[in-house]
Formats: C-alpha cells, sequence, structure tokens
C-alpha cells in the first residue's frame, strides 16, 4: 500500500514539504502506541532521513521509544554525529546495532532458491536475519527511513536492504554480499530486480511479513546547474511498490550515461564521510562502467584512516588486497578466515578494476592517515594529495567534463550519490 507519493526528475521537495509528506502518510495510521524508526547512519547523511526522523519524533513524542541506525558493517555513530544528523532528538532513544551479537535469525531462504535466482553463482541457504529489538520490541509501527539510490551489493539500495542489511547479522550480511559479486555487481547496478533483491523479498514474504514495517523512502540527486542537493521525491509503504516507484525515479535522478569511456576520473571523498576504504570505494563502484580500458581513477581522500570499518574487515582487506576476481575467489578457496567474512571477499571484488583501470588514492597527510607503504599493500596506487590537488583542485571543478591545461577529466564530488555509465556498458 502507498500512503504518500510525490516525486519527478524536477521537483524540489523542502523540509516542510517532507515534513507534510510525512504526516498525511502517518495520519493515516491508527492505534500507534510504540514506535521503532531504523534511519540510515551518518555515511547517508545527504538521503534527508535524519529530518525525516526527526520529524517522527515531532509527531509521535514519546510514542517513540527507540532509534536504531542500520548501521550493517559500519562503525558506531559519535555523538557529534548523531547531533548533527538528528537534530533534537533525546539521545537517550539512539540504539547501537551489533551486527555480530545483537541478532536473530527469522527464517532461511533455501539454497535451492538462492541458487536459482543467483543463475547457479552461489549455492548456499541464507539466513534472513535482523537485530532482536524488531522482534523483541513489540512495536505498532517500525518506520524503515531512507534514501533510494544505485548500489552496488543489491543493484538499488534501501527498501527490505535496510532491513537485512542495516540491522542484519554476521552471515546473512556475508552471504548476501557474496551472492552480488559473484552474479556480477556491473550486472546488477542500477537494477531494482536483481538477485539479491529477490533473496530479500523472499525473506520480507516469508519471514518479516507481520512486522509492522513501513517505508520511508527518499530520492535525492545532485543539481548540475548549481551544484547544489536536491530532494527529487518522497515515497511511503508498506510494500514493494514504494521501492519500485522510488528506485525508477532514482534511475532518471541519479544515473549519467557518458557518450565515451572516460580517460580520466577525479573524485572527491567528503572527509565528514569517507574515512575507510570500505565506505571510499564507492568512488570504484559506482564510476567503474564509465572507465575506459587504460584509463585512470584518482580518489582523493584526505580523511582516509582505515580501510575496513570492522576490525576483523580491516585486517582482511590488509592481508588479502584488491586483487581481482581470479584471487579473491582462489583466497576463498583456500582461507577459512574469509570464507567466514564474505562480504569482505565481496568488497575485495567490487574494489579491484579487474586490471582494467588504474586506481590512485590520495589520502591526506595527518598522523591518523593510511600511508604510501599501506595503500600500496592492499593494490591501489598512492598519490601525494597536495601535489595532484594543485592540478585538479575540487574547488574548481564543476560536476562532469572538465578541461585542466588541454588534459579533458571527469570529476564527482560525491561518488554516494549516483552511477555512471558509458552507454555501451550498462545493460538495461
Amino acid at each position: 500500500m502507498i500512503y504518500y507519493e510525490n516525486g519527478s526528475p524536477t521537483t524540489n521537495l523542502s523540509a516542510e514539504d517532507l515534513k507534510k509528506g510525512l504526516y498525511e502518510a502517518l495520519n493515516q495510521m491508527k492505534d500507534i502506541n510504540k514506535v521503532l524508526a531504523i534511519p540510515p547512519d551518518f555515511t547517508r547523511f545527504p538521503s534527508r532521513a535524519g529530518e525525516l526522523t526527526e520529524f517522527t519524533w515531532q509527531y509521535f513524542g514519546n510514542k517513540l521509544t527507540d532509534v536504531l541506525p542500520a548501521l550493517g558493517t559500519h562503525s558506531p555513530m559519535t555523538p557529534k554525529q548523531i547531533a548533527q544528523m538528528f537534530g533534537s532528538i533525546p539521545t537517550s532513544l539512539f540504539r547501537e546495532h551489533d551486527w555480530r551479537h545483537d541478532v536473530v535469525t527469522v527464517g532461511t531462504v533455501p539454497g535451492k532458491y538462492v541458487k536459482e535466482v543467483s543463475e547457479g553463482a552461489v549455492d548456499y541457504d541464507w539466513p534472513a536475519q535482523v537485530n532482536k529489538l524488531l522482534i523483541n520490541g513489540n512495536f505498532d509501527l517500525i518506520l524503515s527511513i531512507g534514501q533510494v539510490v544505485p548500489h552496488e551489493v543489491v543493484g538499488m539500495a534501501n527498501y527490505n536492504k535496510n532491513i537485512f542489511v542495516g540491522t542484519g547479522g554476521a552471515e546473512g550480511i556475508n552471504k548476501s554480499h557474496f551472492i552480488g559479486a559473484a552474479y556480477g555487481m556491473e550486472r546488477m547496478m542500477g537494477h531494482a530486480d536483481t538477485p539479491v533483491r529477490r533473496v530479500f523479498n523472499y525473506a520480507s514474504d516469508h519471514f518479516t511479513n507481520e512486522l509492522p514495517i513501513v517505508y520511508v523512502q527518499t530520492v535525492v540527486g545532485l543539481d548540475k546547474t548549481d551544484g547544489k542537493l536536491k530532494t527529487r521525491g518522497l515515497f511511503i509503504g508498506n510494500d514493494i511498490e514504494v521501492f519500485n516507484k522510488a528506485a525508477a525515479l532514482s534511475l532518471k535522478v541519479n544515473f549519467e550515461m557518458t557518450d565515451k569511456p572516460l580517460k580520466k576520473v577525479i573524485v572527491w571523498l567528503d572527509p565528514a564521510e569517507f574515512k575507510s576504504t570500505w565506505l571510499g570505494n564507492k568512488s570504484v563502484y559506482r564510476t567503474r562502467m564509465a572507465i575506459a580500458d587504460g584509463g585512470e581513477l584518482i580518489v582523493l581522500a584526505p580523511a582516509l584512516k582505515q580501510f575496513g570499518e570492522d576490525p576483523e574487515i580491516d585486517r582482511l582487506i590488509r592481508k588479502y588486497g584488491y586483487h581481482g576476481t581470479p584471487a579473491t575467489m582462489k583466497a576463498v578457496k583456500e582461507n577459512e578466515d574469509l570464507r567466514n567474512n564474505l562480504s569482505a571477499a565481496a568488497h575485495f571484488i567490487h574494489g579491484s578494476s579487474e586490471g582494467r583501470f588504474s586506481i590512485t588514492y590520495c589520502p591526506g597527510k595527518k598522523p591518523e592517515n593510511l600511508t604510501k607503504k599501506e595503500i600500496e599493500g592492499v593494490g591501489f596506487k598512492y598519490g601525494d594529495i597536495d601535489e595532484i590537488m594543485k592540478k585538479y583542485d575540487p574547488k574548481k571543478m564543476k560536476e562532469g567534463y572538465n578541461n585542466i591545461d588541454g588534459e579533458e577529466v571527469f570529476y564527482i564530488s560525491n561518488p554516494a550519490l549516483g552511477l555512471w555509465a558509458f552507454k555501451d556498458k550498462f545493460k538495461s
């Protein structure tokens, strides 16, 4: 059921528009006395989910008893991040999701089905895992709040991914990530209907269909005319129709088709959002279908200080690195620690160019930043951020094509907001 929908490629929703739309949806719901909100964490700050969560608190007051940021494998939010993203919501309402310990398995998707939808790429059962608070909290309403945008693991982010990954457990996250990597991320990015999504949908239909989940989905894009973020849509509902509507709009707003392969791409990673390659490799994922063979990706990452968001994942990245699919699959076969952390294996595949183009990371130079030795140790090239920014200054470049001293470069200020592909690479 759709409670509210508003959006188009030219829509520009203000905070007041979002509030009115949310309240219009909430006014249709009766007998709500206990509410759980599941927004994204700070890595999805531009989603407008922070404001929507604050509006939820303003609407329900003390009926909103818990806010559970959908951390997935990410680091817990800091008090500063919570205050910046969620405004006046009392910090006492926030719960920290522990993906290794705080979960329950609500059901198992049969391996036969997983094999079928992945076209034989993998053949294992998939555990549907969620934070135990969803099951034990006796909520009248669970609001899953977030942004629909192209995504490397599932095709298009959000909807039930926010539940099964954002509040999911180690085995479920590991295995779902590996399904997508084995099937092929370039076959999935920008598509709403993918093997991973079908697995999640099976779990929603069979194991969490009794939970009172309502999805609040935004579509946010960068307006090239003024370089500002614009909220292009808000969709609120309790089934897959709300996701499909948001995904269709996101593909129009967040996807850019290039008419030729890109020889050099410069990506800026906002220091407030990107401190790891686990997140920063969106610069690789989202541009890989646009970069030419023999091309170059330069990632300006002033706050880069670690590889993984999780200590064990960080250790595995340092041990195995980003060396492509064959090397990763061999490592999975031969090493138990990697078999037990398949999301890391998937990440190694996602973060490699498979030797097709070069990837140069340029971290900052503070003591906490990753060093040249560390960057090169995982298979990337290292670039001096000061020297490179003298030539490619983010403050002077515009989104998209730029001419720098006679050289054509393509600039992206936030890789998390889009997907770029050469028209011959994208399969619609």
